[in-house]
């Protein structure tokens, strides 16, 4: 009789085919997905006999689904231009983690929660190596990457303060045009500003005299401004400033209102050798002036790197490492769970994971701005369906063939 077992096996063979492919076809645009195929074996066989040369005559048992291996193979970069999409390209998988589970993903669609922290469409955590003073260390581990508006880019006191000024060489000793002010902004360790008042008034043929003051309610006293430095300028025939003959250094500002630590600057006259005061004969100005103090500022954007560094950039003007994505790796990426939601976690046979920056020991870099497509095929998808469908039809046909020989061997008792 006929074993109606083989072409059933078959059908549930080609049942799962077809509902693989369906499942790849279902996430044709899902972000970072990778294709799974279907792969089939024989199953036992049965030896009924022998033929006359002693050769096994054996009789199978059907067809069963041996293996679903994904496709890791490269999926298409999409640039989208939204600073939280990251793609990667070629190996690897991010690390993200909630209430303890740590899982891999390709996905990059991510972004920022109400903590300031980077998270998948899952809520899940994104684990990177955290920056401090700017610089990466990899020595503290992987911990959760902040991102968000509240990263804040500490204060700077102004140390150096730099005047492209030119003073009149024909005003006259007494002249109006003989008395020359200009105001700077500077910052104390708060991060709070104060605007310096630098004053110069012509003593002679090619002689100025400078003061530099800060108003008195700034450092808690009343009254005129508080003079924080005086001195003279000298120069030659020529407009070159001959002296000082250096920086006018260690400047003290003390007893700051807003509690703010002492500090003290340096009024640099040159630039690279280069006097930056000039005397000729033009109108007094100022074009342009540079200190390197900041107040405090908040994350306006920031960038991410091949290398997954996140570079922040502060409403300060300031740039900053704020962190680096870190990528995972498997000696077996087969042998990874798939978990749904785009994740992944490793087991046995996928050994542990093997973690590192982008770039490094065989993994693959990042691009920020863009997402990684799903790499399904959908005209390869078609054709295997096709295949799966007409062999669910060529099994279905032999049920039937069967079904009609058992029939005429029970109508042989008629």
């Amino acid at each position: 009789m006929p074993t109606f077992s083989i072409p059933l096996s078959g059908l549930t063979a080609m049942s799962t085919a077809l509902s693989a492919i369906a499942n790849n076809l279902a996430n044709l645009n899902t972000v970072g997905y990778k294709d799974t195929r279907t792969l089939f074996r024989d199953l036992f066989y049965q030896t009924i006999g022998s033929s006359g040369s002693g050769d096994p005559v054996q009789l199978g048992a059907g067809v069963g689904v041996s293996s679903m291996p994904g496709l890791f193979t490269q999926g298409n970069v999409d640039p989208t231009g939204v600073a939280t999409d990251v793609a990667i390209n070629q190996d690897g998988f991010f690390i993200v983690e909630k209430d303890g589970v740590v899982s891999y993903t390709r996905a990059g669609n991510f972004s920022v929660d109400k903590n300031d922290n980077l998270v998948t469409s899952e809520g899940q955590l994104v684990l990177g190596y955290p920056a401090v003073n700017g610089t990466i260390d990899t020595g503290q581990g992987l911990t959760p990457l902040q991102l968000g508006t509240g990263t804040m880019s500490p204060p700077t006191a102004t140390t150096n303060v730099m005047l492209r000024t030119n003073l009149d060489a024909a005003a006259a000793v007494g002249s109006s045009d003989g008395s020359y002010s200009f105001p700077v902004t500077i910052y104390d360790s708060l991060g709070a500003s104060h605007v310096l008042k630098f004053d110069f008034t012509k003593t002679g043929s090619n002689a100025w005299d400078y003061s530099i003051s800060i108003p008195a309610a700034d450092v808690g006293a009343t009254g005129n401004p508080v003079v924080l430095n005086t001195g003279s300028l000298t120069f030659d025939g020529n407009g070159n400033l001959t002296a000082p003959v250096g920086d006018v250094a260690n400047i003290a500002i003390t007893g700051f209102a807003d509690g703010a630590s002492n500090q003290t600057f340096t009024w640099k006259l040159y630039d690279a050798g280069t006097p930056v005061l000039t005397q000729v004969a033009a109108p007094n100005g100022t074009s342009a002036t540079q200190q390197d103090g900041s107040g405090s500022g908040a994350l306006s954007k920031f960038a991410i790197g091949a290398d997954g560094m996140i570079t922040g950039t502060f409403s300060n003007g300031k740039t900053a490492i704020l962190g680096q994505l870190a990528l995972a790796t498997f000696a077996n990426v087969q042998g990874l769970l798939r978990t749904g939601n785009n994740g992944f976690s490793e087991t046995l046979a996928s050994g542990q994971a093997v973690v590192g920056a982008p770039g490094t020991g065989g993994r693959g870099t990042l691009e920020g701005g863009a997402l990684e497509l799903s790499n399904v095929d959908i005209a390869k998808e078609f054709a295997a369906m096709i295949v799966a469908q007409r062999g669910f039809q060529a099994n279905a046909r032999v049920v039937t063939t069967f079904d009609q020989i058992t029939q005429e061997t029970i109508n042989l008792k008629q």
